[in-house]
């Protein structure tokens, strides 16, 4: 049975996805922006008498039980989660990415040794690793970011590491080597440069998980104490409303969602990028 070719996709429609994630991230990330840095070194003034107001032309989605405006709390800590997902994000592109480019060089029992290194740090979920870094240090940002680096190290080891050692495998490497070039600038010039569109798609990939997994940690009480807001300390907060002023729940819930598409559409629409140039190169 022949299967016939599939149509070209339309030029017009190729970079859909990745208009379609920037523009959801961008709604949430510039007003969150804007208002992060109007809080800068203050928190939000808390105001009994404004308490669970309804929406105005003040307070657009109404207010929260402390009076504070929803939608403002609401993006400031969007912007805050997703800047600890950024963060610990890329702590573990740098590590996993040096750690990945050893074991590829160094190969044999280096590289098993990085698998049994992987498949453990796998094991261990971001709630086991904040609770215990929680338990030990207190809970802070840096421990949050530390648990989420220590979960997301393993699979940019592998990646790291299958991809340099396909690299390493080619021509132009074994030339440079003839050339008696150093194994740093081998790894500089010739294999992290070919190795940018893959990292960058499973960057964007993690971040998206990291902001789940984020979120459940803040939800959980394992993220950064008050009053730093937090999306998922928000939704524990509020889901006593959840009859009465459904708005206090569904407006973090949206943000969370609008947040991990939109990042989630960025990585498919830069793997269709990427793609694209590969075949036209």
């Amino acid at each position: 049975m022949t299967t016939l070719p599939q149509p070209p996709t339309p030029r017009r429609f190729r970079h859909l996805t990745l208009i379609s994630g920037s523009l959801l991230v961008l709604l949430v990330l510039l007003p969150a922006l804007v208002l992060w840095v109007q809080h800068i070194g203050h928190g939000f003034a808390i105001n009994l008498h404004d308490r669970l107001k309804p929406p105005s032309l003040t307070h657009w989605l109404g207010t929260d039980p402390l009076g504070r405006d929803t939608l403002a709390l609401v993006l400031v800590a969007a912007f805050n989660s997703l800047a600890i997902s950024i963060t610990a994000m890329a702590l573990a592109l740098l590590v996993g990415t040096a750690l990945g480019l050893v074991a590829a060089e160094a190969g044999g029992k280096t590289g098993i040794l990085t698998d049994g290194l992987s498949d453990l740090g796998i094991a261990f979920p971001p709630v086991i690793t904040a609770a215990l870094l929680v338990t030990l240090y207190g809970a802070g940002v840096g421990e949050e970011i530390l648990a989420l680096a220590l979960f997301f190290i393993p699979s940019f080891i592998r990646l790291s590491q299958q991809s340099a050692s396909a690299i390493l495998s080619q021509d132009y490497c074994a030339a440079a080597r003839l050339a008696a070039l150093n194994t740093l600038h081998i790894h500089w010039r010739h294999v992290l440069p070919n190795m940018v569109p893959v990292l960058v798609v499973q960057f964007s990939v993690s971040v998206a998980l990291a902001l789940l997994a984020e979120t459940g940690l803040s939800y959980l009480g394992l993220g950064a104490p008050p009053p730093l807001p937090e999306l998922g300390r928000l939704l524990a907060s509020y889901q006593v409303h959840i009859f009465d002023h459904l708005l206090l729940v569904a407006v973090p819930g949206l943000v969370v969602v609008m947040l991990v598409l939109g990042v989630n559409m960025l990585g498919d629409g830069l793997r269709d990028l990427f793609d694209i140039q590969e075949k036209s190169a």
